[in-house]
């Protein structure tokens, strides 16, 4: 699906959202009448320094206003902006600041939906659509946490054994079905359906949270993660 076939499926005219370059910030409203606030980081493109503080000052703006509408992030995108200029302003501390932002606007009491429609990959992935409260993605989806010739580079360890841990392990193996297993991805939406009876089903339903490793566990992706959180939570409690 094209990003105007999705915001066609989601909310046909009701919607007003303005594109500045690869961002999309503005409203929507489902059939149920449900306000959603649209942000979005699109066609591809690499996110720097510039669009990281664009669109965490207009997640700023929604954690400040007065209602508790759903954020839905549509996100199509390339790595993050590794050009030296970005590297040199500190472009991980800006990436931090957009996760950042997220959790502030969940905390004001907005749920998080990230809608994953194309690629993304590393830290670009990261600070928007894993940033969500709730990730879902339409099947085509490509990301990937980091691919394993890079994954090589940091561990040292052979290209092929890496090759033969992914078979063996989602945990190695990035892409779409792979990070569904590990709990990463919530939902695989229909594309033949609305995508607008989807997302009042999935906004419809009480946030539990970070249910992530609970998933993880049941998809038979991460079977330690969950229980070793709750370790370390219970540990950290207990010498609090």
């Amino acid at each position: 699906m094209t990003l105007d076939d999705i915001l066609a499926s989601l909310f046909e005219t009701r919607s007003t959202i303005d594109r500045d370059g690869p961002i999309l910030s503005g409203q929507g409203s489902l059939p149920d009448g449900q306000v959603i606030h649209v942000l979005g980081f699109t066609d591809g493109e690499e996110l720097g320094v510039d669009h990281a503080v664009a669109l965490a000052a207009r997640v700023i703006d929604i954690a400040a206003g007065i209602d508790d509408a759903p954020i839905l992030f549509l996100v199509d995108s390339s790595s993050q902006k590794m050009s030296r200029r970005d590297e040199l302003m500190g472009l991980s501390e800006y990436l931090s600041h957009l996760a950042k932002c997220l959790f502030l606007a969940q905390g004001a009491g907005h749920p998080t939906v990230g809608l994953l429609y194309g690629g993304s990959a590393a830290g670009a992935f990261i600070a928007t659509a894993l940033s969500c409260e709730t990730l879902v993605a339409l099947p085509g989806a490509q990301p990937a946490v980091m691919d394993l010739p890079s994954m090589s580079r940091v561990t040292k360890l052979p290209l092929e054994v890496l090759k033969q841990k992914a078979e063996a392990t989602p945990v190695f193996a990035p892409g779409l079905d792979n990070l569904a297993k590990m709990g990463a991805i919530a939902e695989i939406w229909d594309p033949t359906q609305p995508l607008s009876t989807q997302l009042m089903a999935l906004v419809g339903r009480p946030f539990e949270g970070d249910v992530r490793s609970r998933l993880g566990l049941a998809r038979g992706g991460r079977l330690k993660a969950g229980a070793i959180a709750d370790r370390i939570v219970a540990l950290a409690v207990a010498h609090g």
